[in-house]
C-alpha cells in the first residue's frame, strides 16, 4: 500500500507539479475557436506581410490572427485546398518554423546511420511484414473535384525570444470534422519571431451543419519545469534520507546472519541461488511470473504517450498536468483501492480461490484503451473512468501476482528467493516493454491496443498449470 502511495507521488503529484510549472513558466496558452458556418462566405488572405509589420509594446507572448476563424461549410475546388496547404507548408519551411526530412536516392533519411545485420535481416523485414499485415491500411480515395473548406491561422511572437520557443498547436475539444492539416509544431527563434507561422484548418467535406471546435497553441518551458520538479524530488529524497538515518528504529535482531570468510560467502550465495531453481514446479512458476503481465508490460509504456500525443496522430491530446491527474492520481488511487480489496479477499479465502478472478481483472480491462483509441472521447470524465477501471483491475489482479511470488519463495532462503522472483518480475516487464514503442510506430495505437489484449492470452494458458496450496494466503487466526 505504501509502495502505491509512492507511485501516486512519483507518477501523479510530481507530473501535476511539472505540468503546473510548464504552464506558468512558458508563454501563456492561446486558444483558437474555429466555427463551421452554413450560408457563410469566407475570404482568405495569403499574404502575411501585414502581420509581420505589426508592432507590439507588451510582454513576450504568442499572438494569433484572426481572433476567431469562421469557415463556410460550402466545399471548394480540391486544387484550391491543395494550393493553400502547399503554400502554408512551403512558407513554414522557408522561414525555419519546420524542418524538411531529406531523403537520399536509396530512400534513407540523410544523416541516418545504415542499419546493421540485425536491422537489415531481422527487425527490418519484421517491420515490413507487420506494417503490411497489421498496419493501418491507407485507403486511396477516389479522385474528386471538391474538398472541405480551408482556412489559415497565423501565429507570431510579440518580441524577440532569448532562446528557441517551440509552439505546439492541436485540437482541444469540439467537432472532429474540423481538422488541423498543416502546422502542428513551430519553432520560433531570434530570426523568425516577427514572421507569422501558418496553420491550416480544413473542414470535412461532408460537414453541412453549424459546428465548432477549440484548438490551442502551447509553448511551456518544458526543460525548466522538469528541472524545478527534479529539484523538489531531490529535496524529498534528502528528507527521507535524514528520516531513515535518525528516526527509523534498529532492532537488536538486525545483524548479519553469516560470519564466514569471503570464499564461503561466495559459495553460500551460489548455493542459495541454485536452491531456488531446484524447487518443485519452478519452471512453471518462472513462466507464470514472466507471462502474468505480458500485456500490461507493453500497455504501461505507451499509456502516457498515448494520452499526450495529439489527436491528429491517434492520441488523446491531454496536457502534462491532465495526464498527471488521469494516470498518476485517479489511476493510481484506483490501483491502490483494487490492491486493498484484493488483499482482503485473498486473506479471507486464499490465493487459489481468487487466482482466476484476479488474472481476469488484471488483463481484460486493458480493452478500455481500444475504446479510447477508436473513440478518442473529448470528455475528461470518460477518460478518467476508463483509466480508473483499468487501474482498479490491475491493482486487484496484482495482489495474486505478489502472493504467488511469496508462495514460491517459501523455504529456508525466503528473502533471497523472493528477491530472485522479483528479478524475474522485472524481466517480464522489461523485455516486452522494450519493443512496445517500436511496435506502436508500425501498427498505430488502435492496432497496438488490440495486440495488448491478444498478448494477455499466454497468461491465461499458463495459469491453468500453476499448482497452489488451497490454504496459502488465508489469514491465520490466533
Amino acid at each position: 500500500t505504501f509502495y502505491r502511495f509512492a507511485m501516486i507521488t512519483g507518477q501523479g503529484i510530481l507530473i501535476i507539479v511539472a505540468g503546473y510549472f510548464e504552464s506558468t513558466t512558458g508563454l501563456p496558452t492561446v486558444e483558437m475557436k474555429i466555427n463551421a458556418v452554413s450560408n457563410y462566405e469566407n475570404t482568405i488572405t495569403l499574404s502575411p506581410d501585414s502581420i509581420s509589420n505589426l508592432k507590439f509594446e507588451e510582454q513576450l507572448k504568442i499572438v494569433k490572427f484572426p481572433e476567431e476563424l469562421n469557415l463556410s461549410t460550402q466545399n471548394i475546388p480540391i486544387e484550391k485546398a491543395d494550393s493553400l496547404i502547399s503554400f502554408a507548408h512551403q512558407w513554414n519551411l522557408k522561414n525555419g518554423f519546420i524542418k524538411e526530412i531529406q531523403i537520399s536516392k536509396n530512400g534513407k533519411h540523410i544523416g541516418q546511420e545504415s542499419p546493421g545485420w540485425w536491422g537489415k535481416y531481422v527487425s527490418g523485414k519484421l517491420k515490413i511484414f507487420l506494417k503490411d499485415v497489421f498496419g493501418k491500411k491507407k485507403v486511396i480515395p477516389k479522385k474528386e473535384n471538391y474538398a472541405g473548406n480551408t482556412g489559415l491561422i497565423y501565429f507570431r511572437l510579440t518580441g524577440k525570444p532569448e532562446e528557441e520557443v517551440v509552439v505546439n498547436f492541436g485540437s482541444e475539444s469540439g467537432d472532429r470534422s474540423i481538422k488541423l492539416v498543416e502546422g502542428n509544431r513551430f519553432v520560433f527563434n531570434h530570426s523568425n519571431w516577427d514572421i507569422p507561422a501558418i496553420a491550416v484548418i480544413q473542414l470535412d467535406k461532408k460537414l453541412k451543419k453549424n459546428s465548432s471546435a477549440i484548438f490551442a497553441a502551447r509553448a511551456g518551458d518544458i526543460p525548466l519545469a522538469w528541472t524545478i520538479t527534479f529539484f523538489i524530488l531531490t529535496g524529498m529524497f534528502l528528507l527521507f534520507f535524514v528520516y531513515h538515518k535518525f528516526i527509523l528504529p534498529y532492532p537488536k535482531s538486525d545483524k548479519s546472519a553469516y560470519t564466514g570468510d569471503n570464499s564461503s560467502v561466495i559459495k553460500e550465495f551460489f548455493m542459495t541461488f541454485a536452491s531456488f531453481f531446484k524447487k518443485k514446479n519452478i519452471g512453471i512458476g518462472i513462466t507464470f511470473i514472466l507471462l502474468y503481465r505480458l500485456g500490461e508490460s507493453q500497455l504501461v509504456k505507451l499509456a502516457a504517450p498515448f494520452m499526450l500525443d495529439a489527436r491528429e496522430v491517434g492520441g488523446l491530446g491531454l496536457t502534462t498536468g491532465e495526464v498527471g491527474i488521469v494516470y498518476g492520481t485517479i489511476g493510481l488511487l484506483s490501483l491502490t483501492v483494487g490492491g486493498i480489496i484484493g488483499g482482503i479477499l485473498a486473506a479471507k479465502d486464499g490465493l487459489k480461490k481468487w487466482l482466476w478472478p484476479m488474472i481476469i481483472a488484471i488483463n481484460v480491462p486493458n480493452a478500455v484503451y481500444i475504446y479510447l483509441s477508436y473513440a478518442q472521447p473529448d470528455s475528461f470524465l470518460i477518460i478518467n473512468f476508463c483509466v480508473a477501471l483499468e487501474q482498479f483491475g490491475y491493482g486487484f489482479g496484482f495482489t495474486a501476482f505478489m502472493l504467488y511470488m511469496i508462495y514460491i519463495s517459501e523455504g529456508e532462503f525466503k528473502t533471497a528467493h523472493f528477491a530472485i522472483a522479483t528479478g524475474f518480475m522485472a524481466l517480464g516487464m522489461m523485455i516486452p516493454g522494450m519493443i512496445s514503442g517500436w511496435l506502436q510506430e508500425i501498427i498505430g495505437y488502435q492496432h497496438f491496443f488490440i495486440w495488448v489484449l491478444i498478448a494477455t492470452l499466454p497468461a491465461f494458458i499458463i495459469t491453468k498449470f500453476v499448482p497452489i496450496d488451497p490454504e496459502f494466503g488465508k489469514e491465520k487466526k490466533e
